[in-house]
């Protein structure tokens, strides 16, 4: 079956957690969640869950698997903390939490990135994976980031992704 046929058949309106991860943006500031979710309205799906928490590993794998078990989004996004500095712990709090990981994102995600912004793309530890039938993506916390991973991957391809996860 080609991907075309498996995309026929994807749930249409999803539920979406968004946590965004910085220790100087409020929600009341934090452009690129905000941006995400009018995006999650305009795509037609629903933002169960958004916060904004501090780089701090504890504190984000406490979050996020209290959104798994409150709220059992379809997909969770966060932004922010995948980066290579000391402070940037989000990869580190979220990646042992994935029975799977969807190690293409990273890669690819990667590319795009050097397509628009160069050899600072190696900057970025973008990933995404699978925990408690959620689809979870980590993403870099800029809006244009954001937005590069949302529109030229995320969004082209939840439904299809739930699909096969809900099929097992």
């Amino acid at each position: 079956m080609s991907s075309r046929e498996h995309k026929k058949n994807v749930p249409a309106e999803l539920t979406i957690g968004l946590i965004t991860v910085s220790t100087t943006r409020t929600a009341e500031d934090d452009k690129a969640g905000q941006w995400i979710k009018k995006q999650i309205a305009k795509e037609g799906h629903e933002t169960v869950f958004y916060k904004v928490v501090p780089d701090d590993a504890e504190i984000i794998t406490q979050i996020v698997l209290g959104a798994l078990i409150k709220f059992a989004p379809d997909v969770l996004l966060l932004t922010g903390g995948t980066g290579v500095s000391s402070k940037d712990v989000t990869i580190e709090a979220v990646r042992p939490l994935f029975k799977k990981e969807l190690t293409s994102f990273g890669p690819i995600f990667a590319q795009l990135s050097f397509e628009e912004i160069d050899s600072a793309a190696l900057l970025s530890r973008a990933t995404a994976g699978i925990a408690r039938d959620t689809v979870i993506f980590c993403m870099p916390g800029s809006i244009h980031a954001c937005r590069l991973a949302c529109k030229a991957l995320i969004f082209p391809e939840i439904g299809h992704l739930l699909r096969h996860i809900k099929e097992s």
